[in-house]
């Protein structure tokens, strides 16, 4: 991209600016033409930034009647390329001849970028009458002309190429190249293979850099189809490093099942290294086959060998795997069996999971545990084999089969899982029965049906399980495992109000605040109380709400409050929503003594951000002495002694139409940029007019700012 001196840039921005601003709204039947013919006037009279940005806007609303005058810009060092990038996207011939006549008189870069242009559009009137230019004694403008002949990539321009080849000189030969490479991708995209391969046969054959070599190679292989096979294969056994890194990027672009099923074969015959690079180029392929040599290749031999195998089983493969994949599911390498566990997770196939539920009724030994885990990875409904593990002396197997029945059970077999965690026998047992019915309770489309029976079972339940379901209540929500959660709190139970309360805490809808209240009114243990408080103050800041309900919410948890750092809390939710009923809510908290003076600066702070304040809210300012005001800082100093930092601008910043100023931070430090006397007690002076009256008045470090009215 052309790139402008700053001062142009900055006259650029300017001039165009003045002129949008002055343009005239135009008909829509004669914008466009009009637009043209002023951008036409611009290059024509106006200044070298000017011109550049009418350049741009031809590219859009340039036609045949630009093309004049941005030829003429073609010669000029600075413009030119502005110039090209409007002929280049000008769809009239105008623009060909514009840059063919150019480039009969331009040298040097002028001429390359021109060339570039004619290439960009792809002209067929561009390759007569300079084809001459290929071979220019300027190997950058023979270079160019190379390149945009590939680009033009007709019968004439490709006929040129191949026969500049063989003579050009060495600085110009990878442009050649390069040239004749793009008209051999040309030809392809025709559907002309066969003339595809005779240019990248001619090049592979070619005094050409290796860059080339390789790009020509790749191409012969894909021109060729699946008779490029052979040729992809000689690059695979190849020892130049580039050249079989070439093969490896042609594995995934070259279709056909037969190619997948040659490159398989050539797994046994390559070395491990390249091996497992071959198996995860073949994983891209759409087509991959898990021939017997892929098979084979991941039971036994090298170790990467067969994890890369087992991950092209696992995306390619179906349920005539899964007797391999068991197989080495069990094996000694972790590494190895957890691949295996991963591609029979993943395995595709229609038939595949009733294969897996049909192995699984007979499974016995390591198979065992291995099939139950991926029943419940792929979610497949077994659960009669699933139960019957449930019963089984091992009880890793055991806990597999409770996990699995977690993830696979449907509603009408909701039971066999509460009937786990109502009859379990040790803590162990409790949390893994306890994980898969949460699991099933958040998965199951009638959540309400399904707290029915979970409240049901409460009867039956002993505490420590009662308190287990209500976990599992917790993580469903909705109003009946609320109903159910709050009427097992009420019996006065500490571990059941424990768990409730840490449950409640997180609850995720304001339907939990009543039952938070009442836990924090009525529990016998503080901590409960507390912890209650806590989830019902968080429920006002976290949810939305009407303004009217949240401002309840907080007058009922400062009633039921009895500890500073709670009411502290409600009073940051009433400042995080400031409204009317906020300011009510926080002017009545200042009737409390030990919370009079926070209560206070909350009510400021929630006024100030009021934009529109109601006989009422004034009214409720003026209770506490607050009257709205015209307040001007004159200057304000920060410091001691000889050590003052003026902070006017900074309080300026902060001072709305109450005689209280409310800082961003309590710390003076903080907010007005550091310690202008470090060890020292500093005060803050204020000269100000309040209404007009002038006062002056100095603060203590760190107090807070009240104003006082002038006499």
């Amino acid at each position: 991209m052309p790139t402008l001196h700053p001062s142009l840039r900055c006259a650029l921005v300017l001039a165009t600016l003045i002129r949008l601003a002055g343009a005239a709204p135009l008909a829509a039947d004669d914008s466009e033409a009009a637009r043209e013919k002023e951008l036409i006037g611009i290059l024509q009279s106006g200044q070298p930034a000017e011109k550049a940005i009418a350049c741009k806007q031809l590219a859009i609303h340039g036609g045949k009647d630009a093309c004049p005058a941005l030829a003429k810009l073609l010669a000029d060092g600075q413009l030119a390329s502005w110039a090209r990038i409007a002929l280049e996207a000008i769809p009239d011939p105008a623009a060909d001849e514009a840059l063919r006549k150019a480039s009969e008189s331009l040298q040097g870069r002028l001429l390359v970028g021109t060339i570039n242009s004619r290439g960009v559009r792809r002209s067929a009137g561009a390759v007569e009458p300079r084809l001459g230019r290929r071979k220019d004694q300027d190997h950058e403008v023979a270079s160019a002309a190379a390149v945009a002949l590939g680009r033009i990539g007709n019968d004439v321009a490709t006929k040129a190429l191949r026969q500049t080849l063989a003579d050009a000189a060495a600085p110009v030969r990878t442009a050649v190249a390069e040239g004749c490479i793009l008209c051999a991708e040309r030809l392809m995209a025709d559907g002309k293979s066969n003339e595809a391969v005779e240019i990248y046969d001619a090049l592979r054959a070619a005094d050409v850099p290796k860059q080339r070599k390789l790009e020509a190679t790749r191409g012969a292989i894909l021109a060729r189809k699946t008779d490029g096979i052979p040729l992809l294969i000689e690059q695979l056994r190849s020892s130049d490093k580039g050249f079989f890194q070439i093969g490896m990027s042609t594995v995934p672009e070259l279709p056909g099942r037969e190619v997948a099923e040659a490159l398989a074969a050539e797994l046994t015959r390559t070395t491990p290294e390249r091996a497992a690079l071959l198996l995860m180029a073949l994983a891209e392929r759409k087509d991959s086959a898990v021939s017997p040599a892929v098979l084979n290749a991941a039971k036994s031999g090298d170790r990467q060998i067969r994890i890369a195998a087992v991950g092209l089983i696992g995306r390619a493969g179906n349920a005539s795997s899964l007797p391999a994949l068991l197989e080495i599911a069990t094996d000694a390498d972790l590494e190895l069996a957890q691949s295996a566990k991963t591609a029979l997770a993943n395995l595709p196939g229609e038939t595949v999971n009733a294969e897996i539920a049909a192995l699984l009724l007979k499974a016995e030994g390591k198979t065992l545990p291995v099939l139950i885990a991926v029943v419940g990875q792929r979610r497949i409904e077994a659960t009669p084999p699933l139960v019957k593990a449930l019963d089984h002396a091992d009880a890793t197997i055991r806990y597999a089969a409770l996990t699995a029945l977690g993830e696979t059970v449907g509603a009408k077999d909701l039971g066999v899982l509460i009937a786990q965690v109502l009859a379990a026998k040790n803590p162990e047992n409790v949390q893994v029965a306890g994980r898969a019915l949460q699991a099933a309770c958040i998965r199951m489309p009638d959540r309400e049906a399904c707290a029915a029976e979970l409240a049901a079972a409460m009867s039956r339940a002993s505490v420590p399980t009662k308190a287990n379901l209500l976990k599992v209540l917790g993580a469903m929500g909705g109003p009946k495992a609320l109903a159910t959660i709050a009427a097992t709190m009420k019996g006065g139970d500490d571990e059941l109000q424990d768990t409730g309360s840490r449950v409640l805490g997180e609850w995720m809808s304001v339907d939990a605040g009543p039952v938070l209240l009442d836990l924090a009114k009525t529990s016998s243990r503080d901590n409960f109380q507390i912890r209650a408080l806590r989830g019902y103050i968080r429920l006002a800041r976290q949810f939305q709400m009407p303004d009217t309900d949240r401002a309840e919410m907080c007058q009922k948890a400062l009633e039921a409050a009895g500890r500073n750092e709670e009411q502290k809390l409600v009073l940051a939710v009433l400042e995080r929503y400031p409204n009317a009923e906020s300011l009510k809510v926080a002017v009545n908290a200042t009737q409390v003594p030990a919370l009079k003076d926070e209560a206070s600066q909350v009510a400021i702070a929630i006024a100030r951000k009021l934009t529109d304040k109601s006989p009422e809210a004034l009214q409720m300012l003026a209770g506490l002495g607050i009257e709205p005001a015209k307040v001007e800082i004159i200057k304000a100093e920060y410091g001691a002694g000889t050590n003052q930092k003026d902070v006017t601008e900074t309080l300026k910043e902060h001072v709305g139409d109450l005689a209280q100023i409310r800082l961003p931070s309590p710390v003076y430090n903080a907010v007005f940029g550091g310690d202008p006397a470090p060890g020292i007690v500093k005060q803050l002076k204020i000269q100000y007019r309040i209404n007009g009256k002038a006062g002056e008045a100095s603060f203590q470090e760190n107090a807070d700012i009240t104003l006082p009215l002038p006499k």
